[in-house]
């Protein structure tokens, strides 16, 4: 709660210092290019340019010089340098050098796994059945290979030593949060998920110290989500947050924020990767709290198994 009352409280400064730290705990463990989309939304104009660029075309600047690329994107050489530091690079020798490594693994994808994924009005069923399955198992892959496991493993202390966890979560994000909940619920926890925003504000003005909240929003951005962790934080409860940008403003108000990489095309509206993505990391940190205590989980496994087995009829 400190943490994230530090972060409210810093302003502008305080808020590049962290997003700069948070793009150095992403930076070693995975594509720049997953760095780049993550961080993408919350850059300046000028540093959104040469993103775009970086995206669009890896070879092609990992081949250019900083001032061909700075002509290109309309800006300064300065801004090209202070965009590389954004995403936790050093400077635009190693962005070269990264863009050229993460080039070679898109090349060894698809023909159709690059700008070119998104799902068109001509694909074929082929195509279209190809790209959701590479972009789903694209969006776990990059989930998986940048997640901080350090930031894991203080989440699941937290859920490990809650008294009570309440879970925030409208539209497709109530589904993560409603998955999470059956999940705990079945080895022990208590633990409610709550779809829509007065109940969660209801039942974050209620929780105190001792108490966990995680709010999950793809886009970080979700008004009602963000006002009950909010809540949660000051009522002493620790939060977390679920996001795939980890500058969004769920982060403001997050003592610990858990990342997801999924790259969201036409059909956005149905929340496919981010949904699949979002899984992906519940799993990660249900497992790790099941982990903690394994003859309890298994037991309550076998008992709540047993409990729902007695009332099928019989084969």
């Amino acid at each position: 709660m400190a943490a994230a009352r530090d972060r409210q409280r810093g302003g502008g400064d305080a808020s590049r210092r962290t997003a700069g730290q948070t793009a150095e705990r992403i930076a070693p463990a995975q594509s720049v290019l997953v760095q780049i989309r993550a961080l993408l939304p919350s850059l300046p104009p000028s540093e959104q340019r040469v993103a775009e660029a970086a995206i669009a075309d890896p070879v092609g600047v990992a081949g250019r010089t900083i001032s061909e690329l700075a002509i290109q994107c309309s800006t300064s050489e300065t801004t090209v340098v202070r965009f590389c530091r954004a995403v936790g690079l050093k400077g635009y020798p190693d962005l070269r050098i990264k863009l050229a490594a993460a080039s070679g693994g898109e090349e060894s994808s698809p023909s159709w796994s690059g700008p070119d994924s998104d799902i068109g009005p001509g694909d074929s069923l082929a195509d279209l059945v190809g790209k959701l399955g590479f972009t789903d198992a694209r969006a776990v892959e990059d989930t998986v290979a940048q997640l901080d496991l350090k930031v894991l493993e203080r989440a699941i202390d937290e859920v490990v030593g809650a008294s009570a966890v309440d879970l925030y979560g409208v539209g497709a994000s109530a589904l993560i949060a409603l998955d999470l909940q059956q999940k705990l619920h079945r080895i022990g926890h208590r633990v409610s998920a709550w779809p829509d925003a007065d109940g969660a504000l209801t039942s974050a003005a209620l929780l105190g110290r001792g108490d966990l909240a995680i709010g999950i929003s793809h886009t970080g951005a979700t008004t009602s989500t963000i006002t009950a962790l909010r809540e949660a934080s000051d009522n002493g409860a620790t939060t977390i947050a679920i996001t795939n940008f980890p500058r969004s403003p769920i982060a403001e108000v997050a003592d610990h924020v858990l990342t997801t990489a999924a790259r969201e095309t036409t059909f956005r509206s149905g929340a496919m990767s981010s949904r699949i993505a979002a899984l992906t990391l519940v799993d990660c940190l249900f497992v790790g709290v099941a982990q903690r205590n394994y003859s309890r989980t298994t037991r309550a496994l076998e008992r709540t198994y047993t409990a729902v087995h007695r009332r099928r009829p019989p084969q």
